[in-house]
């Protein structure tokens, strides 16, 4: 906890932080001009002076590190050549030519890294009288290149950790936004199968509640089977809302508590439904029936069921015709009533014409509406049939 409060406290004062190895550099250059074959004895000034001298721009290091190099440099190699009697380290041209390498590109800090250590070592052979290549004129050339190095391995780590993080961090949002779309989705399929199943059956019932209170007293019978029909579009009203909330389950609920999505084999239980409501429906069927998706089949049966349920609701008909033509390549649904040109709300909210579309087009299909030259409305959806071959 102390380690990460020190850290982030230095990562708010950088002069501070770059200065902190000055500190270890001019103790060590203390100790080591007192140390001596005979024993301990006072500092040497020059030596220290020399060492503290060069440690001033470090300051500065991670601001502007190549000038920093250039500065410690400067400062080091005169230092070596007006003491020549010291074992002169360039210790902060070491920190420097290391801060410069972790924070610039590896061309900038080899070419640096190379130049500064020839000149250590080039300035300390000749003010020493020594071999280029051997003793401890090679030693300082091999300090240098082992800053540079050390610099150059630790940028190049930071470098690949930045890119596994923001790799990482893609990856992650990435996945935050497929989730998102996936929920907008689901949302809007189920919200679109809630809409489909409650307004149908609750308009069916609706009209046959009104029937049965219409014939109580005048005609027990009829409002009987009235009262019976309202009795099995609200089974049938549950049964779909229990399917579709039923996508909301998981993968290990137990399967009894999913009902079966409707088909185009369920047609004639939806226009008996209708029927009984009041209004009379006809359906026909033309061309070779061909097998279909069971995305397309529940598509084709949502269109039907909204197109008789805005019909019953907004348009004031008394008929309407239900065709279903199996052509080459697709399905094309038509439903058309015998309502006046301009019923009063004949779209109702819209919700339902545009789930229609939205249906339609997740299936790779088109829906047109509109209203008919002689009066009443048309629905026309075009629906691809399944590649797959019939049989023989």
């Amino acid at each position: 906890m102390q380690v990460t409060v020190m850290r982030r406290w230095l990562a708010h004062h950088a002069r501070i932080r770059d200065a902190l190895p000055a500190v270890p550099v001019v103790l060590v250059a203390v100790a080591a001009t007192a140390a001596g074959t005979s024993g301990w004895h006072a500092p040497r000034a020059t030596w220290v002076a020399w060492t503290a001298l060069s440690c001033v721009p470090l300051v500065f290091r991670s601001r502007w590190p190549l000038p920093v190099v250039v500065l410690t440099l400067a400062v080091d190699l005169t230092g070596m050549a007006l003491a020549p009697d010291h074992a002169f380290t360039p210790a902060a041209s070491l920190v420097a030519l290391y801060t410069l390498a972790t924070r610039s590109d590896r061309r900038t800090a080899w070419i640096t890294g190379v130049t500064a250590s020839v000149a250590i070592t080039g300035v300390y052979a000749a003010t020493h009288h020594e071999p280029l290549l051997v003793g401890t004129s090679l030693l300082r050339f091999d300090f240098a290149i082992a800053a540079t190095a050390l610099g150059d391995a630790v940028r190049s780590r930071r470098r690949h950790l930045a890119q596994v993080e923001a790799r990482a961090e893609s990856a992650e949002r990435t996945r935050e936004e497929e989730a998102r779309r996936r929920v907008t989705e689901e949302r809007v399929r189920i919200a679109r199968e809630l809409h489909d199943v409650v307004a149908h059956h609750i308009t069916l019932v609706n009209a046959q509640a009104g029937v049965a209170h219409h014939l109580m007293r005048t005609d027990p019978d009829r409002a009987y089977e009235a009262l019976a029909h309202i009795k099995d579009n609200s089974r049938a009203a549950l049964d779909e809302l229990r399917a579709t909330v039923g996508l909301l389950r998981q993968s290990d609920d137990a399967p009894g508590s999913r009902a079966p999505i409707p088909r185009l084999a369920d047609l004639d239980a939806l226009v008996s439904g209708v029927r009984s409501g009041g209004l009379y429906v006809s359906l026909s069927r033309t061309g070779v029936p061909r097998p279909l998706a069971p995305s397309t089949e529940l598509t084709a049966y949502r269109i039907i069921q909204e197109a008789l349920t805005n019909t019953h609701k907004h348009a004031r008909a008394a008929h309407a015709e239900v065709a279903l033509e199996y052509g080459v390549t697709a399905l094309r649904v038509t439903i058309t009533d015998d309502g006046p040109p301009h019923a009063p709300k004949r779209l109702g909210t819209g919700h339902g014409l545009i789930g229609m579309r939205e249906r339609a087009t997740a299936v790779g299909g088109t829906v047109t509406t509109g209203p008919r030259p002689e009066g009443g409305f048309r629905v026309v959806a075009e629906l691809p049939l399944s590649l797959t071959p019939g049989p023989a």
